[in-house]
């Protein structure tokens, strides 16, 4: 079993059980460290007793930190360096995602609506049951700073831009609820991925989508050139609405989905698979002429699976408009899926969220730190692709 499935798991059920809490406080206290470590050692340029003329300092001891986790609580050893220039924000990020958690239990616990296991979390997460103040005194400072992300401006174009949705569960006045967490991920001309909104909305519906983007545009979003998402009705409304210039492309996933809708339970394997096989081809004519022929081995066979792909199929290859290099990111929102999935595993864990605000509380703090992550990585793409990829189009047309 690998590592990912094991804490997934024990962060859903086995945090309630001792026999492996000590096992993995201790697995991640010692990742932690190292990082820790590592982080002096990059800003010294030397490891430890490490005799290096291009070293810029030293160590110079250790103080003691605590660290709140899903698991317990960590005492960390915090490195110095006798300038003391070292600095880390493993705290600030991890602990941000992680009050958020906490406080969405808490929260809980206080209303009533609590039950053992709920307790049992809170008590392994911190130590004590929480009151109604120390809630409040949580939430305060953790409710500025996701303020201030989700009403950020938005001053740079981001020529892409990916959309989905998921659903959570809320109690809204004793009645437990579904509600709609809308998210939008763009990239910007620099290549960097970016998380633009996570809002929520009691529905998915053309005018919760529309409020949506109007959102984006009123905070600055402007240079969108190209849009993905599913097939949702009031998504692809809001679209065609509020951004006029830019081209839609079906997420291909979701339409390799729904096309099981109009196969019988025991179809030929082959048949989807071959469709899939178009979205590989290195153009819009190749993947034609693959279409032609797939068309011509399977209309008598699945002649509804057939008519169905030929009246809805063009919607799903926008993408060859794109340069070769974007299309595999670009074809589908499986980006978004991936960040989905892990908002899931996290969110998991409350399974039935207090009220609305908890629920976006936890879920901006986690898509801040993927944010954060995002910016410090390399680029996504190379965005001089699309320049050039625009260039020779405006040269073949002319």
């Amino acid at each position: 079993m690998t590592g990912k499935k094991h804490s997934s798991r024990f962060a859903g059920m086995k945090a309630l059980f001792g026999n492996e809490t000590d096992a993995l406080k201790t697995l991640m206290k010692e990742v932690l460290q190292e990082i820790l470590d590592g982080e002096m050692t990059e800003l010294l340029g030397a490891e430890r007793h490490e005799r290096n003329t291009e070293r810029t300092g030293y160590r110079s001891g250790y103080y003691t930190r605590s660290l709140v986790t899903r698991i317990g609580k960590l005492e960390l050893r915090i490195p110095r360096d006798r300038n003391g220039e070292f600095s880390t924000a493993l705290f600030e990020r991890y602990q941000r995602s992680e009050k958020a958690l906490v406080a969405a239990l808490a929260e809980m616990y206080v209303q009533g609506v609590s039950t053992r296991k709920v307790t049992a979390i809170t008590e392994e997460l911190c130590g004590h049951r929480f009151s109604a103040s120390s809630i409040s005194a949580i939430n305060k400072g953790l409710d500025e700073a996701l303020s201030r992300f989700a009403n950020r401006p938005l001053d740079e174009e981001y020529p892409y831009l990916i959309l989905d949705a998921r659903y959570e569960k809320v109690r809204e006045n004793g009645v437990i609820r579904s509600q709609a967490v809308q998210i939008a991920i763009g990239i910007n001309r620099e290549g960097q991925r970016q998380i633009l909104a996570v809002e929520l909305a009691p529905r998915e519906t053309a005018s919760s989508w529309k409020e949506f983007l109007l959102g984006l545009k009123r905070r600055g979003l402007r240079g969108v050139e190209f849009v993905v998402s599913d097939d949702h009705a009031g998504l692809r409304s809001a679209i065609g609405e509020t951004l006029l210039e830019a081209s839609w492309q079906r997420c291909y996933v979701h339409f390799l989905r729904n096309a099981l809708d109009h196969l019988p339970r025991k179809a030929d394997d082959d048949c989807l698979q071959e469709l899939r096989w178009i979205y590989d081809r290195r153009d819009i004519m190749e993947a034609h002429r693959d279409l032609t022929s797939w068309i011509t081995k399977w209309q008598r066979k699945y002649p509804k699976l057939v008519d169905w792909v030929e009246e809805n199929i063009e919607e799903t290859l926008t993408f060859y408009r794109l340069p070769r290099a974007h299309h595999k990111h670009l074809k589908s929102t499986n980006m978004l899926e991936r960040l989905n999935e892990e908002i899931k595993r996290r969110t998991r864990v409350v399974r039935i969220f207090p009220n609305t605000d908890a629920c976006q509380r936890l879920i901006r703090a986690l898509c801040v730190e993927t944010h954060e992550a995002w910016l410090e990585s390399s680029r996504y793409l190379n965005m001089d692709l699309l320049i050039e990829h625009k260039k020779a189009l405006l040269e073949k047309c002319g």
